[in-house]
């Protein structure tokens, strides 16, 4: 049996895994990134990670094939640079030569987006594409691309940013200082920022009360507030799946992919997310009347998918 190594480089965790050549993890390890300090030293944690994974799994490093690193912004696949990373602070960092100097074994390096994508596309919901885009709703909204059967990323690495896509060019501000980006609406940071406005312009909501049991305004709250009848509550859903689907609907246009999976913990709600949204992009995409359609399908490895898809990096770079 084959095992490769895949780590998944967050802004609040380092976390390594040894996944076997059927896409099984067999072990994994972690440890926090505690930012701000220097690259090297992130580097050595992420080896040290990597090799208590590789312990808990009972194996020897003599059987590892190859080691894959998923991390936020721009990472040069080629050069096995991370060009800039806002999040971790790295600056053209060589991040693949560093890490050989710990672990002397292939080692890749690709935005975490990306390697998430690629972990649906090897063992999860897009399995089986050809041509498939991920796209993740958390705090923003990640996109991966897959074109036959390898990820695409641009001339520059940087390419992938559906979230930087412009629904309303009137809209709120974006971290990235465009106004009304995909993002600004479809992700959970988007969903807060609707549900809270609209519990200011309608005072009796239900929404009010969950906030003080709850203690807080989540991306739940707008769903749970319709789930009870709540009026406001479904205005807020309805918006939200209205910006989603326009902003599917405009990736779908662009890529024609067999499937389209979305994840994040939004996608938790199941059908009164899934079931409107499918509807509403059915009667917006410009193939509409083909007999043939993109599949819309909730992902399925959650917090795997980066550590699933960077463990494979090496063979996206074969293809």
């Amino acid at each position: 049996m084959k095992y490769y190594i895949g780590i998944d480089l967050g802004g609040t965790n380092i976390k390594a895994g040894v996944v076997d050549e059927e896409f099984n993890i067999v072990a994994k390890a972690t440890c926090k990134t505690n930012l701000p300090r220097p690259a090297e030293d992130i580097c050595a944690d992420m080896a040290k990670v990597a090799l208590e994974a590789v312990k808990n799994a009972g194996v020897s490093l003599d059987d590892v094939e190859s080691v894959g690193i998923g991390t936020p912004g721009t990472a040069n696949s080629e050069t096995g640079i991370i060009e800039y990373s806002n999040n971790l602070g790295f600056l053209n960092f060589p991040v693949v030569k560093l890490m050989q100097t710990h672990i002397d074994k292939p080692c890749f390096v690709e935005n975490d987006a990306n390697a998430a994508a690629y972990g649906e596309f090897v063992a999860g919901a897009a399995k089986g594409a050809n041509d498939a885009v991920c796209i993740t709703l958390g705090t923003g909204v990640g996109g991966g691309i897959i074109i036959n059967g390898k990820i695409y990323s641009g001339f520059n690495f940087a390419g992938a940013e559906i979230g930087h896509t412009v629904i309303d060019p009137n809209g709120p501000e974006c971290t990235c200082g465009r106004k009304g980006c995909f993002e600004v609406f479809s992700s959970a940071t988007g969903l807060v920022r609707m549900t809270r406005e609209a519990m200011l312009e309608h005072k009796d909501s239900i929404m009010w009360k969950m906030n003080e049991e709850d203690g807080k305004v989540s991306a739940r709250t707008a769903f749970n507030a319709m789930r009870a009848g709540d009026k406001a509550g479904k205005e807020v859903v309805d918006k939200y799946i209205k910006y989603l689907a326009c902003g599917i609907t405009n990736t779908i246009n662009i890529f024609q992919p067999d499937i389209l999976c979305i994840g994040g913990g939004v996608c938790n709600e199941g059908d009164p997310l899934l079931l409107p949204l499918k509807e509403l992009v059915a009667k917006e995409i410009y193939t509409k009347n083909s007999e043939k359609n993109t599949e819309i399908v909730i992902a399925k490895l959650g917090n795997d998918a980066g550590i699933i898809g960077a463990a494979f990096l090496g063979r996206n770079k074969e293809k």
